[in-house]
């Protein structure tokens, strides 16, 4: 094993702070601060500090050799990119304001990488002109960036960020599922030795497009999306792609439409209150503008509405909520009375599939202060479209096996997508087959969040005392603390020395003029996975080995804790 050169905190460029940065929200943000490992630059924006890059790029790593390990080969692509090809597939627009778009002195129209697909697309149509040139796994690590509205929780979601992106290309969709397969398979394995707790979820695919899509997720409070698990079979998924069947019931027994008098029920709960029913026996009719046409939402009363996933139908189509304005210029919509039942060919109507055909509401009747029961579903009004755009809630039934859902929070850490033909069709990339006749390639497309995982780790494994970091992360195996005057720094940088010698990554604490206290103060929030303090009995040979996740500590001669160390 190579020497490694000892890394002295008395030189190293890293000041930790004893209390919590002002605008730090998640343990994370203030963990990764407070120790020294990265510092705000602007809003979502992040300089990584030498110990904070050594973290970074031992990701890195670990993320470089599973790829290398399953025939991806590495390039780098610019960050800075051409306007035309992301016309072309239509992401120019659909990306909306997250996307960085800027002018050269020429006014040519670039933008700032998101992702590539395109650019990677475009490569291999230079490169690749025959099926003997497939299949192929190409992707890099590189800067993306995205204008996030709200940049927040330190580096978990930033305008620039560290991403692997991967692209795959085959001739047919078998040759895609194989290239799925193994980048699941290498995921798992880079999640389990970067030491994460991880669920694969089913997902949507979103912007990106394509059929088949599932992410990575890392379960923490701090975490953005919402997930759920069955604890009874192996489901999970986010609840954004969470959908039930239609299942349409009877509803011959079921009386005539009725129009009753409301007076003051614009709400769903005034409502129910008036009438003594339960919010559930009530339907909720929500209006939003989609391109400026109006369109109506029907869920059960007692659920809300998944705006997300009203956005993730109609995309790339701009979703918003109707105004008062909007009501002004429309006679026929009643606001805290509109029902499905007369709402025309003017208004598009999708329903949840919980307002399946034959089931029975209690509706507005688009008359002020008034509303209808016995409206039923498929023969009082006809959805245009039924779409799952319920807010999934813990409990739901899993619609694999039927037993209640349990939801938690996560940090997305990777995301895989069959992209299929979407890009390909776009930017008409073919190769030539074995018949001699063009082959239009199929795609996929592999994303990992890495300076995301660096917070995800942190997040997960710290404790009350600071950042605890997994051994193939860490930025040093060994942190020797010299805890007194100049015996204790001669023994503990003697040490340090041995160890680096034996291939050892090594942080010595040999800092003059701060007190015992602080350095293990300091120790204990940087993190790394052993420490090994040079104290009071120093004189006898004798040193104190700490294990910094378990808290176990135990004294050893300076030959048994050289001998110790160097053979983990």
């Amino acid at each position: 094993m190579a020497n490694a050169p000892v890394q002295r905190m008395s030189q190293l460029m890293a000041k930790t702070l004893r209390d919590d940065p002002a605008d730090a929200e998640v343990l994370s943000h203030k963990l990764l601060v407070r120790a020294g490992y990265v510092r705000r630059t602007a809003a979502g924006i992040w300089s990584w500090l030498p110990l904070g890059k050594k973290v970074l790029s031992n990701v890195e790593r670990i993320v470089r050799e599973e790829m290398d390990a399953i025939g991806a080969q590495e390039v780098t692509l610019p960050a800075l990119l051409p306007r035309e090809p992301y016309d072309a597939t239509g992401r120019w627009d659909e990306y909306g304001q997250e996307l960085f778009r800027l002018k050269d002195r020429k006014g040519g129209d670039y933008l700032l990488g998101p992702t590539h697909e395109e650019i990677f697309t475009l490569l291999v149509k230079d490169q690749c002109t025959s099926y003997k040139d497939l299949p192929v796994i190409l992707y890099q690590i590189q800067t993306k960036f995205r204008d996030e509205a709200r940049p927040r929780a330190g580096i978990l979601r930033g305008r620039e960020f560290l991403m692997k992106d991967s692209y795959s290309f085959d001739l047919a969709d078998e040759g895609l599922a194989q290239s799925y397969a193994l980048h699941r398979e290498a995921y798992r394995r880079i999640f389990e030795r970067l030491g994460l707790d991880y669920r694969i979820c089913a997902a949507t695919a979103g912007a990106m497009g394509g059929s088949k899509s599932e992410e990575f997720l890392a379960p923490a409070e701090a975490g953005e999306d919402t997930f759920a698990d069955c604890p009874n079979c192996d489901f999970a998924a986010n609840t954004e792609a969470i959908t039930y069947a239609l299942k349409p019931v009877d509803a011959s027994d079921v009386p005539a439409l009725e129009e009753i008098p409301t007076p003051d029920t614009p709400t769903i709960e005034t409502l129910a209150a008036s009438l003594g029913v339960p919010a559930s026996a009530t339907l909720k009719n929500l209006l939003v503008k989609v391109d400026g046409e109006i369109v109506a939402v029907g869920v059960p009363g007692d659920r809300e509405v998944d705006l997300g996933k009203v956005e993730a139908h109609f995309a790339p189509a701009v979703v918003e909520m109707v105004t008062e304005a909007d009501f002004a210029g429309r006679p026929d919509l009643v606001r805290g009375y509109v029902g499905p039942q007369g709402l025309g060919e003017k208004v598009t109507y999708i329903a949840d599939p919980r307002v399946a055909p034959g089931t029975s509401w209690i509706t507005g009747a688009n008359k002020d202060q008034t509303h209808a029961r016995n409206v039923v579903a498929g023969r009082d009004f006809e959805a245009d479209a039924y779409v799952d755009v319920v807010v999934v809630q813990e409990g739901d039934p899993c619609p694999k096996c039927g037993t209640g859902l349990k939801l938690d929070r996560a940090i997305e850490i990777g995301h895989i997508f069959q992209l299929g033909r979407k890009y390909t069709d776009a930017l008409k990339l073919d190769v030539l087959g074995q018949n001699g006749k063009p082959v239009r390639v199929t795609m996929g497309s592999y994303g990992i969040g890495v300076s995301r995982a660096v917070a995800a780790i942190a997040e997960q494994s710290a404790d009350d005392k600071g950042l605890v970091w997994p051994k193939e992360v860490a930025p040093a195996d060994v942190h020797v603390v010299a805890a007194g005057k100049a015996l204790q720094t001669e023994l503990a940088l003697d040490v340090a020395e041995k160890l680096a010698a034996a291939g050892v990554r090594v942080l010595v604490d040999d800092r003059a003029g701060v007190s015992p206290g602080v350095k293990f103060t300091d120790a204990e929030l940087i993190g790394v996975p052993q420490i090994l303090v040079a104290g009071r009995r120093s004189g006898e040979g004798v040193l104190e080995l700490k294990d910094r996740k378990t808290g176990e500590r135990e004294e050893r001669s300076v030959e048994d804790a050289l001998a110790r160390l160097t053979a983990v």
